[in-house]
């Protein structure tokens, strides 16, 4: 069996004692229907597709053409709902579905509320998903934004409830969740702001010989962070309360930490 992100292939051999292929098409209902190419069976006699099944049930589609449409819209079928479609045909021939994108999931969530709450939970309320997507959690930090975790979606058109534990820097922090579809266009969500009263984080040494160490005031204290080379070559990243640099070359470094920019050598 060979499978694809939304198609499997599959042969069996019917009880009549023909053999026959199957092509499964699965995903979510997004709105559209199925386009079908069917070419003649290398007899010459009759069409290659010998029948159509969604979520189990024959369809009452015209199967004896050229191409054809399988029409969702008489099956009471909601946006997000789950479809499988099973298309049987001659082993002789294969039809070729000219639209299977439309069954894969889209991203349609529309935010309802979000917040950062005092025990540091980014919790956020969203409408309107047609398929299960991941939403990704990211920070606007060092002038860009960081991917900080991920969150499975639910999928449905309902009112749906996330939450994720986020770590927040020294003073303003900014957060947003977004999600990627097929098409791979983002989807955001509006920014959240939220102001910490975390102590504000240091570093030192500025000229490093085997570690560095994150310092709040004189305890230490862990981080986000990135280290790059001077080329712009993204070296070590991690959150922790010290880096171990001594297999680092000698020359000078980008550090990014907490909220901060700066740079350190290493001797």
């Amino acid at each position: 069996m060979k499978k694809t992100l939304f198609a499997v292939f599959s042969l069996f051999v019917s009880t009549a004692g023909f053999a026959t292929g199957v092509i499964v098409l699965e995903g979510n209902y997004q709105g559209k229907n199925i386009y079908i190419q069917n070419p003649f069976a290398s007899s010459g006699v009759g069409y290659c597709v010998q029948e159509v099944r969604v979520n189990g049930n024959v369809t009452t589609d015209e199967i004896a053409s050229s191409a054809f449409e399988i029409d969702f819209r008489n099956l009471q079928l909601k946006v997000g709902d789950k479809i499988e479609v099973k298309i049987t045909h001659k082993d002789e021939c294969k039809p070729k579905v000219l639209n299977p994108e439309v069954l894969k999931p889209k991203s349609t969530f529309e935010i309802v509320a979000m917040m950062v709450e005092p025990d540091l939970t980014l919790r956020w309320s969203t409408k309107g998903e047609s398929g299960k997507l991941t939403y990704t959690i990211e920070q606007f930090r060092w002038n860009k934004w960081v991917k900080v975790g991920d969150v499975e979606g639910v999928g449905t058109a309902d009112v749906n409830n996330y939450s994720f534990k986020v770590i927040p820097h020294y003073r303003k922090n900014q957060y947003r969740v977004k999600q990627v579809d097929y098409s791979n266009q983002a989807r955001f969500s509006k920014t959240v702001d939220y102001a910490s009263a975390s102590p504000e984080i240091t570093f030192s040494p500025a000229k490093v010989t085997k570690k560095i160490d994150f310092l709040a005031g004189e305890t230490p204290a862990e981080t986000m962070f990135e280290i790059y080379d001077q080329y712009g070559n993204i070296v070590k990243r991690g959150f922790a309360s010290s880096i171990d640099a001594s297999n680092l070359p000698k020359g000078a470094y980008y550090l990014n930490y907490d909220n901060k920019m700066s740079e350190f050598m290493k001797k």
